[in-house]
């Protein structure tokens, strides 16, 4: 269905292409990055209305936030397209189309495939503008977290060391107490649960402590898969009374690590026994662990409820805990953070699929 033009005509088709390419321009230049879906909408339209044959146009908008289609046009379509690239990397494309067999490629017109090359590039250079935004607010939470950590860890460590001393004071003396009455059993039960509530407090301090980074270690290069499959099996029984089911995968039997194996099991309870208590029953803990040429990666992920995106910046606070108020000391995972921190390592957790949650270590090997 080729056309003649006349030259009124080509000077509406160059008016209508400089209009939807003044118009995308205007659409990222006052774009706001929360509102991308509606840009990235408004500019599939402006492609609609530069076209020759608007009515009868069809565009595709493809790109890793959305996909924009407008209204159908027919069952099949011949394309013009041209791809969407951010920071050199395809990433999406733009497809505008006529139905075929009514038209064929020889209706559209060269200048329309260089505005479609030109709107691409556009698009491209909001959504890389959109992913340095999106780098930088995640630098600057990590590196807020970070700091309150840190904050935290020093102020937690001068805690436990006022703590420790007392705690044993309260122990000791409540021991001479217990030889003293022991003929007395009303006193001796009070001071047996004198001496259970301090010991409990003292193992809070510990790990207080562990959060801190203060608590003395023992680094030595060992092979970790044992250690995890030990730590699996005496959980064993948590993990059939619970009827969760706990995985291993790891890409070989020799996994090497320089660390304390003492840290390493309490990192490994930590984080299994929450997951247990997250999981429902007959659901599955997968643990996968990989040996990298520059570190080891550790993934536990469970099929549990996910942390609620409100508190996900708080999972590892001393004290924080979504359980139900007895349950838990909030301790767990502020602890998992010091040791790791102390190994120089990484944690950070994310939403698991369809639902639980994902926690991913990265251990350095340090020599």
């Amino acid at each position: 269905m080729k056309t003649l033009h006349t030259a009124e005509q080509k000077l509406k088709e160059r008016i209508k292409e400089l209009t939807c390419l003044y118009e995308v321009t205007s659409l990222i230049v006052h774009s706001d990055y929360e509102q991308i879906e509606e840009v990235l909408k408004a500019i599939a339209d402006c492609l609609q209305r530069a076209w020759q044959f608007d009515k009868e146009t069809y565009v595709e908008l493809e790109t890793p936030v959305t996909s924009i289609y407008t209204e159908e046009r027919g069952e099949a379509y011949v394309f013009l397209q041209s791809p969407i690239k951010v920071f050199n990397e395809q990433k999406g494309l733009i497809k505008v189309g006529y139905p075929s067999p009514k038209y064929t490629l020889d209706d559209f017109l060269v200048e329309e495939q260089q505005l479609l090359d030109n709107v691409c590039l556009e698009v491209g250079n909001l959504l890389e503008r959109k992913e340095i935004k999106d780098n930088q607010e995640s630098i600057r939470r990590q590196v807020e977290q970070a700091d309150r950590l840190r904050i935290l860890g020093e102020i937690t460590a001068g805690i436990a060391h006022e703590l420790n001393t007392p705690l044993a004071n309260i122990l000791g003396f409540a021991e001479l107490l217990r030889e003293r009455v022991e003929n007395d059993p009303l006193a001796t039960k009070d001071l047996d649960k004198i001496i259970t509530n301090t010991i409990f407090s003292r193992e809070v301090v510990k790990k207080l402590m562990f959060f801190a980074c203060e608590m003395p270690e023992e680094r030595n290069t060992l092979n970790i898969v044992p250690i995890i499959k030990d730590a699996m099996d005496l959980l064993r029984v948590t993990l059939a009374k619970n009827e969760v089911s706990c995985d291993l995968e790891v890409n070989t039997e020799n996994i090497e690590l320089r660390t304390d194996k003492i840290q390493l099991t309490q990192v490994l309870f930590n984080l299994i026994v929450n997951a247990i208590y997250f999981s429902p029953p007959n659901s599955t803990i997968k643990i996968k662990v990989t040996d990298k040429k520059d570190k080891v990666v550790l993934v536990i992920s469970d099929e549990g409820s996910g942390i609620p995106k409100d508190k996900a910046s708080s999972v590892f606070d001393p004290f924080f805990t979504t359980k139900p108020v007895g349950e838990g000391s909030g301790l767990g995972l502020s602890v998992v953070h010091g040791i790791i921190k102390s190994h120089k390592g990484s944690i950070a957790h994310a939403p698991n699929k369809p639902k639980g949650t994902v926690f991913t270590i990265e251990f350095p090997k340090l020599k």
